[in-house]
């Protein structure tokens, strides 16, 4: 199968709820398309800031790259921040929006 032809399926990742408190109006982390990061260390990085997997990190970069912007992470306004500093330790340009 030709990497053209592979179906990618795009997770949005949720925070794990653990207090029981309400966070206020839920938001995501958009991730943009990025020229100066190897592909892999951006797939690395995803997979730090978010805690998912080898193959959604992938998806998640690859749908970035394809479209130029990719949803990443999905919580609180606190959380996200979190995720989105995480993302900036490499100069990656994210943005943190209400979803």
């Amino acid at each position: 199968m030709t990497p053209s032809a592979r179906t990618v399926h795009l997770p949005v990742i949720h925070e794990n709820q653990t207090t029981g408190v309400s966070t206020g109006e839920p938001h995501h982390v958009i991730l943009y398309n990025d020229d100066h990061h190897a592909f892999d260390v951006v797939v690395r990085q995803v997979q730090k800031a978010t805690g998912v997997s080898t193959d959604e990190a992938f998806a998640i970069t690859f749908c970035a790259h394809a479209s130029g912007r990719a949803v990443c992470y999905a919580g609180a306004h606190a959380a996200c921040e979190h995720v989105a500093d995480i993302l900036r330790e490499i100069a990656l340009q994210v943005e943190v929006d209400r979803a």
